[in-house]
């Protein structure tokens, strides 16, 4: 029996996890793979975690230097999210001769080259397969099973609480804060929920695919992204009408001819026979090109403690394996940055667009939109306009491929306009993928 120690830093939702699924499950895995896991040292500040996952006094504490100083420890999880202390937590970690797993998907988009740098100057590995859509295997699949292929394409559901606050809304007739306040009554939703339906945990989780897909240094700053807190039950039903269901999307795509590459998060309408429109609830999904395989889809629950607890395993196992086979070269190359790429500029992307006005109901309001769009350089190739009985109506219309910037500053004059009574609501469209 080959006897792994490790150490875990953070014991919420995740770690919970992690200490109860190695329990559970520990004969399972020493059959599987031949490894005994042995959780040495557990810390959190939260005292209380000590008799909740019944942890002896000489597994327990709730300093972290106990764990990164413990001689015995091969490798520590960290866990307790965030980029200050974490990062701390990992920086050492690594220096004092420790492998490292994560889930960290925040710090990894943030300052992962600095940590794989310094995995690489000690030899050491990184875990964080969980870091990206929880018990999905997407990243290990990129770097081990899809590693012949050139991927030029990704698109992602990445964020499990805005694709139930879509499903919710869709299918049970929720306005958008009721269906938030249902995920977050559920526990699917935290209880300030800005980084999910905002679009910025996508955009993190989007960065660390991008990178590793396309060989390249996605900077995060430069990924466009916005959430789904905009959009109505209105604007569902009205695409729903027109054959389409709205997800938030991360896309992600790659041009070689011209070594350049788009990455960004929005709310985008796919028509209802992709099979992307169908994932619901809190799954995720992600899409990916490859030259060699053409197109696959990954699929699962994105989040949760015992989704993400087995990506966290899952890795620990592949460090114990390479630690017992005693590897001497053990950095990853896919780590390596090697493609001379540029990251396209957002306003010079191209797409369709589902743009929604509230305007005055009077004679000519029509005919004045449409020429701002038509002196913009946007076509149009449906109108759909409701009559409600009040004296303001909604007006939708879907455009013919057009560029974002023309489309922007488009809207920028039309919003000025007083027919116009509210901020005009735009979603992308996205035909083939």
């Amino acid at each position: 029996m080959n006897r792994i120690n490790i150490g875990i830093i953070g014991l919420g939702t995740i770690g919970a996890g992690v200490v109860k699924l190695i329990h559970k499950n520990s004969q399972v895995i020493l059959q599987k793979s031949g490894i005994k896991l042995n959780i040495k040292k557990a810390a959190d500040i939260d005292k209380r975690k000590k008799e909740e996952l019944m942890l002896s006094n000489t597994v327990f504490t709730t300093n972290a230097n106990d764990v990164i100083s413990d001689p015995e420890i091969d490798i520590i999880v960290e866990l307790i999210g965030g980029t200050t202390k974490a990062n701390e937590f990992i920086i050492n970690g690594i220096k004092a001769g420790k492998h490292i797993v994560t889930a960290n998907k925040a710090l990894l988009s943030q300052t992962g080259n600095k940590i794989f740098n310094t995995a690489y100057k000690y030899n050491k590995f990184i875990g964080f397969e969980a870091s990206v859509a929880g018990g999905v295997p997407i990243l290990k699949s990129i770097r081990e099973s899809l590693l012949p292929n050139r991927i030029t394409k990704i698109y992602g559901i990445l964020n499990g609480t805005t694709n139930f606050i879509l499903t919710k809304m869709e299918k049970d007739n929720l306005e958008f804060k009721d269906a938030l306040l249902l995920a977050q009554k559920l526990g699917f939703a935290e209880a300030n929920p800005e980084y999910d339906i905002k679009g910025t945990d996508s955009a993190h989780k989007l960065q660390i695919l991008a990178s590793f897909a396309f060989n390249t240094d996605v900077k995060f700053k430069d990924i466009y992204f916005e959430g789904i807190d905009k959009i109505t039950l209105d604007d569902l039903k009205y695409i729903h009408s027109l054959g389409y269901k709205v997800k938030l999307l991360s896309i992600a795509k790659l041009d070689l001819r011209h070594k350049i590459y788009e990455c960004r998060v929005h709310p985008t309408m796919i028509h209802t026979s992709n099979p992307l429109s169908t994932v619901s609830q809190e799954y995720n999904a992600i899409l990916i090109d490859g030259d060699a395989v053409g197109e696959q889809i990954y699929y699962g629950k994105g989040a949760g403690a015992f989704p993400t607890a087995s990506a966290v395993v899952s890795d620990i196992i592949d460090i114990a394996k390479k630690i017992l086979n005693n590897n001497e070269k053990i950095f990853d190359r896919s780590f390596q940055i090697s493609d001379d790429l540029t990251m396209k500029k957002f306003g010079d992307i191209s797409s369709r667009y589902y743009l929604r006005f509230k305007t005055c109901d009077k004679p000519g309001v029509l005919a004045k939109i449409s020429g701002i769009l038509g002196k913009n350089n946007i076509s149009l190739s449906s109108v759909l306009q409701k009559e409600t009985g009040q004296n303001i109506v909604p007006i939708v219309m879907l455009t013919h491929i057009s560029k974002e910037s023309d489309i922007q500053r488009a809207i920028k004059i039309i919003d000025k306009l007083d027919i116009i009574k509210s901020k005009t609501n735009i979603i992308r469209i996205e035909d083939n993928m």
